[in-house]
């Protein structure tokens, strides 16, 4: 009846679920053939490829939180600076293993989520987006002080990790620290698409849609949002824990307002509440940063506004939603 009433014929609109689950089945092959690709094509370009690919899995986490749950959030950067600074400071004066710098990150990160998650959930709308903000400012400030263990303005380094798996040492070229991001970014993907498909991820999607209907219905909206706030913040620190590793410092910025701000414009571009659009906006964007940045230091900003502006106008679903437009030609 549907298809008949949207003008398409019962076998193509039968077709169109197909395809949808024949692409989202390659995702992630393709994107682990594209970031190969790009090692092999872009060998001068390492360091930018391996932020690309840590701030994919930050953005990850924001879409999680906002795209999946419906939590307005700009303090995102809390988790991701928690997870950097803890990692950072348990490579100078404890362990040096990248997979638990990793683990020390993600476990930062989850907990400063879920303390602060506990805290501020019940609010809504702007109220709710007031306290994130509060939050990363009072985190930002937190590290400041502590200088003597984060460096405060001056950053924290010194940041050395033992090879991984006692075999592949941290090159300078970044070869180790491309493939070692790419493979966390691609298990992190796997991870959040496996979440969000679970019965729990379903529940906060319906959190979303109708938290009445979900309590009316015997569950708790607030304990679902709560815990998927922690989750995120995992994901979160995880990358700030990923960047400290591969870059060696961690700076204030990682803990700021703006770096929510950016991850929040990175989601908008590759479509919110789509895992893969995550990733695409944060390619698009760190890679017209990177270019325009060269070509005009100086008004570089401008680009990527004209370019936020033309997606939101043309794709107001992000990026992403192309497929959804090919889709529906193949349908016609």
């Amino acid at each position: 009846m549907g298809a008949v009433a949207t003008g398409q014929t019962p076998q193509a609109a039968a077709r169109a679920p197909r395809l949808r689950r024949a692409l989202g089945g390659a995702v992630v092959p393709l994107l682990a053939a594209a970031g190969l690709a790009a090692f092999w094509l872009f060998p001068n370009d390492l360091g930018l490829m391996t932020r690309i690919a840590a701030t994919a899995l930050y953005v990850l986490s924001l879409d999680l939180v906002l795209g999946f749950g419906g939590i307005a959030t700009l303090g995102q950067a809390a988790m991701f600076g928690s997870g950097a600074y803890a990692a950072g400071i348990a490579a100078v004066h404890l362990v040096n293993d990248p997979l638990v710098l990793l683990a020390v990150g993600g476990l930062a990160g989850g907990l400063v989520a879920l303390v602060t998650g506990a805290l501020i959930l019940h609010a809504r709308g702007l109220t709710l987006l007031m306290l994130t903000i509060a939050v990363v400012q009072i985190v930002q400030e937190v590290v400041n002080k502590a200088r003597d263990l984060t460096g405060g303005s001056d950053g924290l380094s010194g940041i050395e990790p033992s090879p991984l798996f006692g075999l592949f040492r941290f090159d300078m070229f970044g070869r180790t620290s491309y493939l070692f991001a790419l493979a966390v970014l691609l298990v992190g993907f796997l991870v959040a698409r496996r979440i969000v498909r679970s019965p729990f991820g379903l529940a906060c999607r319906g959190v979303k849609e109708d938290p009445l209907r979900v309590a009316a219905l015997g569950g708790s909206p607030r304990r679902y949002l709560v815990t998927l706030y922690a989750v995120a913040g995992v994901f979160a620190g995880v990358a700030g824990a990923l960047t400290a590793v591969t870059s060696g410092i961690v700076g204030l910025d990682s803990v700021s307002f703006s770096w929510s701000a950016e991850a929040l414009v990175m989601l908008v571009l590759g479509g919110a509440g789509r895992l893969v659009g995550a990733v695409i906006g944060t390619v698009a964007f760190m890679t017209i940063h990177h270019v325009m940045a060269a070509i005009d230091p100086f008004h570089w900003m401008l680009f990527i506004g004209l370019f936020l502006m033309g997606t939101v106008l043309f794709l107001p679903g992000g990026i992403a939603s192309l497929a959804d437009r090919f889709i529906k030609g193949n349908r016609t």
